[in-house]
């Protein structure tokens, strides 16, 4: 049996930054992964998609937009290609995962691994043999699995993104079931590459956790784009033909129902933390009534030594939330100094075609939650950066306390959205009143100018509005 101060099983975004961290402040670490290193995010999800959604760009400008730009001649996007190279970048990620565990020094143990004891762990190997290993502290960083409805099973035609995502092959028409992050990404991919695409959202509005001016400007877009979305719609089952699929709908409102024919179907609905197979009722260790795996502010679970990270923990499902809960645990495991993590305000970022960032609480949570609540918007038609891209589709909305201009929420849609972020939110965590951002300089012509311009606005002196 082979001791470690630290193991953490599961080596996604959260494991593997959790175990660096931990092994940066002088543990000996093991990680246990059974089949990605490096996560869905790094396999077959966030890395492999952003390559994707840029051939995706690429197809839309030249099917599209080249006149526009002086685009001559016949050019086009091949789909093949363009799935080899999202392949080639997301090994090219799981191989820089490798070489960061060798560079701190830390022990990788492939297989399934099991709790046995408050102390001890399991790992089943791929060949059938079993290696027990004792640890000082655990992190539980094993993310989460596709939800799935009532009436939905998955088959060869009922796809989840990871048989989507790893298929070199597309479908003449799809329906998408959702439309949260995955549905609108996956959405735009394929209507890009000549897809027929219908999305089916039982909300009454796509993208329904963000505003809803953002909600109503994706929809507007897509709508545009010539993507069928049905709101206020719910799948009622999914029937695979064999030559394709069969879904059952029903209006909300109405309750008429309707029968949508496509080649596949890509089940969109959202995750559910991971649990099952782990060995946590081996130490009691406590769920919550959702079924994630229960930790404090710094992932301490319910028993002692054992920490949880990332998706399992019910927590906001995203990678930089799992990397960002990761270097807490370890932080805290080690005795050193640490930050908890405020999850009303992890950033949060949606690759569809316009953009969608965000943060904090929409004007309408604000609202509710009692503040008096300043908002001001800026819309990207008036950036002259955006125009001169030819990307004029979308907005900066910005959520303030009417009574100090600190930041409460930030909203946007709009051309590279998800890298103007990171000043709102660096602003909103030391608590820079709108005042106090409006007089930093922000460089021209950038994009950026629109989250100035919509912090003037709250300030009180929007200038090109």
């Amino acid at each position: 049996m082979t001791d470690f101060d630290v193991i953490v099983l599961g080596s996604g975004p959260g494991g593997y930054v959790a175990a660096i961290r931990a092994a940066q402040l002088g543990k000996s670490v093991g990680v246990i992964e059974e089949k990605f290193w490096g996560g869905v995010c790094l396999n077959v999800g966030c890395i492999p998609s952003k390559a994707l959604l840029r051939s995706a760009e690429l197809a839309h400008l030249l099917a599209h937009e080249k006149q526009e730009f002086g685009i001559t001649g016949d050019a086009s996007v091949d789909f093949a290609e363009s799935w080899k190279r999202s392949r080639e970048v997301a090994e090219a990620s799981a191989t820089g995962v490798h070489y960061l565990m060798r560079k701190n020094g830390i022990t990788e143990i492939s297989g399934r691994g099991t709790i046995t004891g408050p102390r001890s762990i399991e790992v089943r190997a791929e060949d059938g043999s079993v290696s027990s290993y004792r640890f000082g502290d655990l992190i539980v960083a094993v993310g989460a699995i596709v939800r799935l409805i009532s009436g939905v099973e998955l088959s060869p035609n009922v796809m989840t993104y990871e048989e989507l995502i790893l298929s070199e092959q597309l479908p003449e028409s799809v329906v998408i079931g959702g439309s949260g992050a995955i549905g609108v990404e996956f959405a735009y991919v394929l209507k890009s590459f000549g897809t027929q695409v219908t999305i089916v959202e039982f909300a009454d509005r796509v993208v329904p956790t963000e505003d809803a001016a953002v909600s109503a400007e994706l929809l507007r877009q897509y709508r545009k784009l010539g993507i069928d979305v049905r709101v206020s719609t719910a799948v009622e089952s999914v029937k695979d033909t064999g030559s394709g699929v069969e879904v059952i709908t029903t209006d909300v409102a109405t309750g008429d129902s309707e029968v949508l024919s496509a080649d596949k179907f890509l089940a969109a609905f959202g995750f559910a933390p991971r649990t099952q197979g782990l060995g946590l009722e081996a130490v009691d260790v406590q769920l919550t009534d959702a079924g994630a795996i229960a930790v404090d502010s710094r992932g301490r679970t319910s028993v002692e030594g054992i920490y949880a990270v990332g998706d399992c923990t019910g927590k906001m499902m995203l990678a930089h939330t799992a990397e960002a809960m990761g270097v807490v645990a370890a932080e805290t495991i080690a005795g050193a100094k640490t930050m908890e993590i405020d999850f009303d305000m992890i950033p949060r970022a949606t690759f569809c075609q316009p953009q969608i960032a965000s943060f904090g609480f929409s004007e309408e949570q604000a609202r509710d939650r009692g503040f008096e609540v300043a908002v001001a918007t800026f819309p990207f038609m008036a950036n002259g950066k955006a125009r001169g891209i030819g990307q004029t589709a979308g907005f900066v909305k910005i959520v303030a306390n009417a009574q100090n201009n600190e930041l409460l929420g930030g909203h946007m849609i709009g051309p590279e959205v998800t890298e103007l972020l990171p000043a709102l939110t660096l602003a909103q965590q030391w608590h820079l009143s709108a005042d106090e951002v409006a007089r930093n300089v922000f460089a021209h012509p950038t994009l950026s100018e629109a989250v100035k311009e919509a912090i003037e606005g709250i300030a009180g002196h929007m200038i090109n509005l």
